[in-house]
């Protein structure tokens, strides 16, 4: 009866060895899964940070090929005249997101792959209004060159016309201008008596006086009106001879000023006046010959030799 009894206790003491071992290999079992379940969720976190690393990494390439693109038709489209206003919104929204530093997410790539899409389509519309823009520039070059053509054409036709302007100003220019005809120089003594210059050569002893006369020819072109002539006789050394006192001057001829003998006004009419001209030197002239020019305002209009012996 007493090892009865006494084998009672030992059953209860291996029974509940037995349910601590159960829950011991329950905790194990437990733990195991645990920690089972924790390195797959690590493992799979890990996982979903490269992926989206790599995805990152892709995107950002996506998103400098995109940018590049989008660069170049700016370019084209403003040096074509286009507006680039959208272009350059879009380009600088990317650069924006490619100059990020941080992680983006999984929803965040999406919406930035859906924009590069976007992008796209906006660079094939770009392209065909490229296309519009070029065929626009080249329809306006070709304008401008037909008009420029055309100016060409009309400056020259102009210059044309200047230049028979010119020529016939010119022309009427000379042939308004007036000329002396029958130039006489006589050599007057102090007896008033006087000798034409023939064939024989003036002396000093008979000259008291030079006589220049000659008339105006016929010229229905030129303007009547006042005029200035100038009688300039010059010595054997191509020295004007002039004396201020008795009425010599300058005048101004081919922008310089000349000395003249002696001088007129008269009231030019058209009807062949005859002028007369006295210059008395006081002095033996130069033996030689000496030459008279006569001149009208600012140009020449005849001219006549006498010698002096």
């Amino acid at each position: 009866m007493n090892s009865e009894f006494e084998k009672i206790p030992a059953q209860k003491k291996d029974q509940g060895k037995n349910i601590i071992i159960i829950v011991l290999v329950l905790l194990v079992i437990i733990s195991g899964i645990k920690l089972y379940t924790d390195f797959v969720d690590r493992t799979k976190k890990s996982e979903e940070i490269l992926i989206l690393s790599t995805e990152n990494n892709e995107l950002n390439k996506r998103l400098d090929s995109v940018t590049y693109q989008l660069d170049l038709r700016i370019q084209e489209i403003e040096k074509l005249g286009g507006d680039i206003k959208a272009l350059e919104e879009v380009k600088n929204q990317l650069v924006a997101e490619r100059n990020s530093s941080r992680q983006r997410s999984a929803s965040e790539i999406n919406a930035l792959n859906a924009k590069i899409i976007s992008s796209n389509n906006l660079i094939e519309e770009k392209d065909r209004e490229i296309l519009e823009l070029r065929a626009a520039n080249q329809q306006l070059f070709s304008e401008n060159q037909d008009l420029r053509t055309t100016q060409a054409e009309i400056e020259e036709e102009v210059a044309e016309l200047n230049i028979q302007k010119e020529s016939l100003q010119a022309k009427v220019t000379v042939a308004s201008m007036l000329k002396a005809e029958n130039i006489s120089i006589a050599a007057v003594n102090s007896k008033g008596k006087e000798r034409v210059e023939t064939t024989k050569d003036f002396r000093n002893r008979f000259i008291e006086r030079i006589k220049v006369s000659f008339n105006i020819a016929d010229n229905k072109v030129a303007e009547k009106g006042p005029r200035n002539v100038y009688v300039q006789v010059l010595g054997p050394n191509s020295q004007p001879i002039f004396d201020v006192a008795k009425g010599s001057g300058t005048f101004m001829l081919n922008g310089g000023e000349q000395f003249y003998t002696v001088k007129q006004n008269m009231i030019f009419d058209n009807s062949g006046q005859e002028l007369t001209f006295y210059y008395e030197k006081g002095s033996d002239y130069i033996s030689g010959e000496h030459v008279v020019k006569i001149y009208l305002d600012n140009y020449q209009i005849g001219s006549k030799s006498f010698t002096v012996k």
